[in-house]
């Protein structure tokens, strides 16, 4: 069968970037490598959509919750992922889960039987020199096809262990304790404040016992797969570096040297002391809304990262956007290298979805899938394609990836409100309603506008 577009990889992004274009009557390729004799480290099966870790897809309240937001939306786009997770589930209260075996299947079948899909078992190397193309290869992506992305992109390096910083919602920050400042008092253009960093002072005892806390807790173990992949340079876990010797941090990523704590001036030291140690956090996204914890990559246990970190004074009360880890992951700097319609810049007849651009998550990749496909339907025919409004869960997931996001520090992200623009002028308790509820109403509008049919 003569294709309109070739995808590449048979996952979550690839299976719902198919179902879209072939839905739109285009015709489509769907190369996967497993069942052609190759296999990953981290798959069982030659089953499309197959779920490699979890079985769940995070929560389904679509009302409280920015991923189930997100399976709102997707609903309404005619998602196979979700139409297939429907016919796959299994109890898990609010949440979503599913029989994966189940669920892998009906996927396959439905991609397998429909007409405009060709589902070829084959290994592509490298990135086809022409014709519509979607990757979606994930975070498995085989060797010689990220040599060849890695070529076409400019970077030095897709695989390795990514090494992940809390990320903390800006309006759960006590400011009676931390304060604005950058080291020295430099600031740059970019800065609205007196300073580009949140700090988080902490004296002696404060100091010594968080990184006793960091010796003590529980750890995460590597998978089999990942055993080999080395550290990304500059990414060291915290809990490493601690055991490096007690004054490491306070030399390296907790250094106070520099900061003036204005909650801690006296008659010597008008401006304020200096802390024995200090935590700082970095604007993480162009809304201000979220905080990266800076150098605080860590493969401690989620539960453990919670309980030592609000130990940090003005974090008692932090609510996190995404908690810190470290496993191997392949991806690309996607807000530097891919336009707004995720078409690499320097090879605009080439999309790239779902993990491997920055997106973490099953339903996340499975959207950025969703929406890769839709932009190439309309391509096809002519047609611009407008984005889902940034408001919206698809929006502002999208915004993230392809622009948003600081591409200087860019690192894997999963759905969150703090990704929205954010409604200062509501109250905290009802803030989730109301961003769900703009949500709705504006990704009901953008539907029915949208020239090419959803």
């Amino acid at each position: 069968m003569a294709h309109q577009v070739h995808i590449i990889g048979g996952g979550l992004a690839g299976s719902e970037a198919a179902w879209q274009l072939a839905q739109r009557g285009v015709k489509v390729r769907l190369s996967e490598m497993r069942g052609s004799g190759e296999m990953t480290a981290a798959h069982q099966t030659n089953g499309l959509a197959e779920l490699v870790c979890s079985n769940s897809f995070r929560s389904d309240d679509d009302e409280k919750n920015a991923v189930g937001l997100l399976h709102h939306e997707m609903r309404r786009l005619d998602s196979i992922i979700m139409a297939a997770g429907e016919v796959a589930r299994v109890p898990a209260g609010s949440a979503m889960a599913v029989d994966r075996d189940v669920f892998s299947a009906e996927v396959q079948k439905r991609l397998e039987q429909h007409p405009n899909i060709e589902v070829v078992r084959e290994k592509v190397d490298r990135l086809p020199a022409e014709g519509l193309t979607v990757v979606a290869t994930g975070p498995l992506t085989a060797a010689s096809l990220a040599e060849s992305i890695v070529s076409a992109t400019g970077e030095d390096r897709l695989a390795f262990f990514d090494a992940i910083a809390p990320i903390v919602y800006r309006d759960s920050i006590d400011m009676s304790k931390a304060w604005i400042q950058s080291r020295w008092n430099k600031t740059t253009a970019a800065s609205n404040e007196d300073g580009d960093y949140i700090n988080c002072p902490m004296d002696k005892a404060q100091y010594e016992a968080f990184v006793q806390g960091l010796l003590e807790a529980e750890k995460g173990e590597f998978k089999e797969w990942e055993a080999n992949t080395p550290y990304f340079d500059g990414c060291m876990p915290i809990e490493v570096m601690a055991e490096r010797g007690i004054e490491t941090l306070r030399y390296g990523p907790m250094k106070g040297v520099g900061l003036d704590n204005p909650h801690d001036r006296t008659e010597e030291h008008p401006q304020g002391r200096w802390p024995y140690a200090v935590v700082q956090l970095r604007q993480d996204n162009k809304l201000g809304t979220l905080w990266n914890m800076v150098g605080f990559q860590t493969k401690m246990k989620y539960g453990a990262q919670v309980e030592l970190f609000r130990t940090i004074p003005g974090l008692e009360n932090a609510e996190f956007a995404r908690l810190g880890g470290l496993h191997r992951n392949t991806f690309i700097n996607s807000p530097e290298l891919l336009d707004r319609q995720l078409r690499l810049k320097s090879a605009p007849h080439i999309r790239f979805a779902g993990q491997v651009t920055g997106c973490e998550g099953y339903v996340e990749s499975s959207a950025v899938g969703l929406m890769a496909g839709m932009m190439a339907a309309s391509e096809l025919v002519g047609e611009a394609w407008s984005p889902p409004p940034a408001t919206s869960a698809m929006g502002a997931l999208l915004s993230h990836i392809t622009g948003d996001a600081d591409a200087a520090h860019f690192q894997p992200m999963n759905v969150n409100f703090g990704l929205f623009p954010p409604l200062h002028e509501v109250k905290k308790k009802q803030r989730k309603e109301a961003y769900t509820t703009r949500a709705k109403a504006d990704f009901g509008e953008w539907l029915a506008g949208m020239k090419v049919p959803a």
